[in-house]
């Protein structure tokens, strides 16, 4: 779809490591490539670890795993939203949910931080197969106790959800607008009513783009935002990939219904902030009356879509409640079958045994 748009090329040049563009200041005088590598070690002091991923199809993905993982604690993908990277994203959940007792799946999506594919697909659903893909080669469980996705990254874990019914067993959509049509933009719904002005300000090549981004994400943005460190974050981390990240962009609204969105079975925790102007709450409100009872609605107040940067304790302390206790009542159910048969097998002479077998940054409190 890239014929829509008149950008120029995002393509990455080879032998240039991923986030880092060709055009970039030297990355020794960089503000963003040394917040980029602060990133990368944290996550590597955290105890995860870079895995690269080739695909038969040529797919290339990049995810963060476990360095150990621990098989008895049960396992999360998180997948970031329409920005950065993953690191960019989720550096304030990573040690809070690896306290709380799970091993963590981080990846890029494609055309995002270090993962790409020669493919002409740009449909989330594509996505969502990549990503299962990748997990399986890097060994995750084929079962994982969440999948927990922030916008875009929400409209993937939808697809996995609803393409891969038994991948996890349960959902975290965090300002992800799956119930969107199309239609809505003519309608009025949201503040940039032209695909191609949002693809403008969601990939920002000026200053000024930035900073309505920044403005149009947030509830509170910075106060404080000089043109030097935004020109040196643009060069970094906007410049590769320019024309894929667009038709992306074009091929999540294009003939979107609601009525061809599928019911997914998993339960379901939709997170949204109080003032998002990316994706209005009513879509959340759409999205909780299309799951139904499967679904709960948590509204986060004095955030805007970028909720996940604005409140991440309050997100952590909702996705825990969701996720790791259901996650410690599933574990110690297991526990109990694994004792409860051998005892029944012992007591009526070897009936039977059975096993179960278990899926742009800026933090503030």
């Amino acid at each position: 779809m890239s014929d829509h748009v008149d950008l120029e090329s995002g393509h990455r040049p080879v032998n240039i490591p991923p986030g880092v563009c060709k055009n970039a200041s030297p990355s020794w005088l960089s503000f963003t490539a040394l917040r980029d590598r602060c990133l990368h070690r944290s996550f590597v002091s955290a105890g995860l670890r870079p895995a690269s991923v080739s695909l038969p199809d040529g797919t290339a993905v990049r995810c963060w795993v476990p360095r150990s993982p621990d098989p008895s604690l049960p396992s999360l993908l998180l997948l970031h939203g329409y920005g950065a990277n993953a690191t960019w994203q989720w550096a304030p959940y990573v040690r809070p949910l690896l306290s709380a007792g799970f091993n963590l799946y981080v990846p890029d999506l494609l055309f995002f931080g270090g993962s790409s594919t020669p493919l002409p697909d740009r449909s989330e659903a594509f996505q969502a197969a990549s990503v299962v893909a990748a997990m399986e080669a890097v060994g995750a469980p084929p079962r994982l106790a969440g999948v927990v996705g922030v916008s875009y990254g929400g409209f993937v874990a939808y697809r996995i959800a609803a393409m891969f019914p038994g991948a996890a067993e349960r959902v975290v959509l965090l300002c992800a607008g799956v119930c969107l049509e199309e239609g809505d933009l003519g309608a009025g719904m949201f503040i940039l009513s032209d695909v191609e002005e949002a693809a403008r300000v969601l990939l920002p090549r000026t200053p000024e783009k930035l900073r309505e981004l920044v403005a149009v994400t947030h509830h509170s943005p910075p106060r404080c935002m000089p043109t030097c460190f935004i020109k040196d974050y643009i060069n970094v981390m906007c410049s590769d990939y320019v024309v894929e990240k667009t038709d992306l962009i074009y091929a999540l609204i294009k003939d979107r219904k609601l009525s061809d969105l599928p019911k997914i079975t998993q339960p379901t925790l939709i997170i949204w902030g109080e003032y998002d102007r990316v994706f209005p709450l009513e879509l959340g409100h759409r999205l909780k009356r299309h799951l139904e009872e499967n679904s709960q609605l948590v509204v986060i107040k004095n955030a805007g879509h970028a909720v996940n940067l604005e409140k991440p304790k309050e997100v952590i302390k909702h996705l825990k409640a969701f996720l790791v206790d259901s996650s410690t009542a599933g574990h110690q159910k297991r526990k109990a079958t694994r004792w409860w048969f051998p005892t029944k097998v012992a007591g009526q002479g070897m009936k039977r045994l059975a096993s179960n077998l278990p899926l742009l940054s800026r933090e503030k409190a």
